[in-house]
């Protein structure tokens, strides 16, 4: 067991100590008060309500794909869902289970989406069928590097591997895998009067031949004087930074992230449909948190910062 793990055991034995002697003495507020100055460590866990629910709103500034050299501006209702179960929860990086879990180890299932794009509405694939919403959902293999879990700057790797399907709420159709391994950075209770968390991930992105086939293949039906037919291959997808910002405030939620992926060297990198190598994707959001459960349950700090 490193340093960080034996300090933290130390302090969730010790708070569960004080709790006991607390509750056979009933000692006086003051008393109390006291301890808690004293040890201030031993109460950042707490107890939460199991689920909450809340609606807002979302400005986005998208391309319409990776490579696309049309950038669009989306205003979009931002659902705000968080569930604490013991084993499934929801929260700021979206649906996830864990199916294995050390002290520094945790490997879970993880879900997430992408947008959709007209190609009718696009230069590069005008006349091409077009890009429906897409779902992902896989494994991810998550490896903390800094020793002590409640340090408020947590290094990470981590190692997603989804099956991508896409769909039009009728249809759905497999197109692929993708696999995006990245350093991931966060820090926590920052900012002037704290309380405001980042979060940064870069890393390289990798996808199979069908998910590539989706977004840059042009089919021989297609094909144009302008825009020969082209098969995409499997493999380097790219490059991605991401840094994310948000808080908590009481009653509802403000957060906002940049993104850049950058082209060179994909493997696609010279279907016709790919118009700029670069791109940036913008957004920021609030939410409300009008709901919530009467049940509460208790949350470990590292769980509720997702400080793993």
């Amino acid at each position: 067991m490193g340093s960080g793990s034996f300090v933290w055991h130390y302090k969730r034995c010790m708070r569960r100590h004080v709790l006991r002697i607390l509750a056979k003495t009933r000692p006086r507020p003051a008393f109390v008060f006291a301890l808690l100055l004293f040890l201030p460590a031993l109460a950042r866990g707490q107890e939460l309500p199991k689920w909450e629910a809340g609606m807002g709103v979302a400005l986005l500034n998208i391309p319409d794909y990776r490579g696309s050299d049309k950038q669009r501006t989306y205003v979009l209702p931002l659902p705000y869902l968080v569930y604490r179960g013991e084993t499934v929860m929801v929260d700021k990086e979206g649906a996830h289970a864990d199916v294995f879990k050390t002290d520094r180890v945790k490997l879970d299932l993880s879900l997430s989406a992408g947008p959709p794009a007209e190609s009718s509405e696009d230069g590069a694939r005008s006349d091409m069928q077009d890009i429906d919403p897409t779902l992902e959902g896989g494994p991810a293999l998550k490896v903390r590097l800094t020793p002590d879990r409640m340090s408020d700057y947590i290094w990470s790797l981590r190692f997603p591997l989804h099956a991508v399907v896409a769909t039009d709420l009728a249809h759905y159709r497999f197109i692929g895998w993708s696999f995006s391994p990245h350093l991931n950075f966060d820090a926590f209770n920052i900012g002037p009067r704290g309380g405001w968390n980042l979060g940064v991930a870069v890393g390289p992105l990798y996808a199979s031949e069908a998910y590539h086939d989706y977004y840059y293949e042009v089919a021989p039906e297609y094909a144009t004087a302008t825009r020969p037919a082209y098969d995409a291959r499997g493999g380097y997808n790219g490059s991605r930074v991401t840094m994310a910002l948000s808080k908590r405030f009481n009653g509802y939620w403000i957060g906002g992230f940049v993104r850049y992926d950058n082209l060179a060297g994909a493997v696609f990198e010279d279907s016709p449909v790919v118009r700029k190598k670069e791109s940036w994707m913008l957004g920021v959001g609030i939410s409300w948190i009008y709901s919530r459960s009467a049940e509460r349950v208790y949350v470990p700090p590292e769980v509720e910062q997702g400080r793993y």
